[in-house]
């Protein structure tokens, strides 16, 4: 297969989705690579940022891939995501269950609202993420599901331990917001009124897009540089107590990898040490070790893909170094400024941006996807 003709067609499908939804593009690339690595992101934000439909429209660009979507809720029950009881099974006497058009069929999928997973989906959902298995109701072997990557949302962080196990899974966090330019808001009113335009739609194959996956992106060269670089920045943040897993590290190398191949590169640019910093910084897990007393919630971190205004500087009233800028900040690369040695006695992991308990407040939901 013709790896760079696919590179090609998800660079099209990326500038069309950009040109369709306002503010967006950073987020289309950001979904674009993350799916190229064979990974799961997050998009968290507050309703009527079009989360959802530019989802759906992302992953409907795949020709020939089995879609799957599901809206959560504490009472989703786990065969209603990976299948269903065949009654006609249950009357002769059998327990099957119906897989087809769920989960364990899904080579792409959308989740919304992620966090208000079940309890009694959670490990079901945590497998399907990270191993891509299936554990059927009748128990026997688990199944082995195709999916690629799936792209979640949400519109609040997550609240428990349970729910962080999934955030944990995420590897990419790309938090959004309502448009901030004047003139993107003043077109999106007037799309409201005009005649909707057909817009172009470009597709890559499911077969070009398994291949880019698991041969071009992996082959894609690594300089001794790039290894060098991500050493060096690994030890500088566990000289500051943060810290992250082995497995995240490696998981975003591979992001970089699937960034140089879309752009049509056959190796990580060393030009590309700036995007190195930036792509991980967002990868330390959230903090362990605090007693019941000290609840903390991690600030969904955008290192990848951040969108709204930046701020280097923290809010008004902010003068706590444990939490960094609010929703859209950027995290200074002078870690020490952020770090509290003295908050904690013991050694713990802190995120980057890390606030306490909080729901996003609901606004009213507005369409932000161009017509014209």
């Amino acid at each position: 297969m013709d790896a760079q003709d696919t590179a090609k067609r998800l660079r099209v499908i990326s500038d069309e989705l950009s040109d369709r939804f306002y503010e967006r593009a950073d987020v289309v690339r950001t979904l674009v690579v993350t799916l190229l690595a064979g990974q799961h992101s997050l998009v968290l934000g507050p309703p009527g940022t079009a989360k959802s439909e530019l989802a759906r429209e992302l992953t409907g660009r795949v020709e020939g891939a089995s879609y799957w979507e599901i809206l959560l809720s504490k009472f989703t029950a786990p065969t209603r995501m990976f299948g269903p009881v065949d009654v006609a099974a249950l009357a002769r006497g059998e327990y099957r269950q119906v897989y087809e058009g769920r989960a364990t069929t899904a080579h792409v999928a959308f989740i919304d609202e992620i966090f208000k997973c079940s309890t009694a989906a959670l490990n079901e959902t945590l497998g399907f993420l990270n191993e891509r298995i299936y554990h059927p109701e009748s128990g026997g072997e688990p199944i082995r599901c195709p999916l690629i990557g799936a792209i979640t949302a949400s519109n609040e962080l997550p609240s428990g331990e349970d729910t962080a196990a999934i955030y944990d899974r995420l590897l990419v966090r790309i938090e959004v917001g309502y448009l901030a330019d004047p003139s993107n808001f003043a077109a999106l009113v007037r799309s409201a009124v005009s005649r909707p335009v057909a817009p172009a739609r470009t597709t890559v194959e499911l077969a070009a897009l398994q291949h880019a996956v698991t041969e071009a992106v992996p082959a894609v060269d690594v300089p001794e540089g790039i290894v060098d670089a991500v050493c060096t920045l690994r030890a500088a943040l566990r000289r500051k107590e943060l810290v992250a897993s082995d497995r995240r590290w490696r998981q975003a190398v591979g992001l970089l990898q699937a960034s140089a191949f879309l752009d049509g590169r056959r190796a990580v640019a060393l030009t590309d040490l700036p995007t190195v910093e930036r792509e991980v910084l967002h990868l330390v897990n959230r903090s362990w070790g605090l007693s019941k007393s000290e609840p903390t919630q991690p600030h969904a971190p955008n290192g990848l893909g951040r969108t709204g205004p930046r701020r280097t500087q923290p809010r008004n009233g902010d003068t706590d170094p444990v939490r960094g800028p609010g929703p859209g900040g950027r995290f200074p690369h002078d870690l020490a400024t952020w770090v509290r040695p003295e908050a904690t006695g013991r050694p713990r992991t802190i995120t980057p941006m890390e606030r306490g308990p909080r729901t996003l407040a609901p606004y009213p939901a507005s369409q932000i996807a161009r017509s014209a």
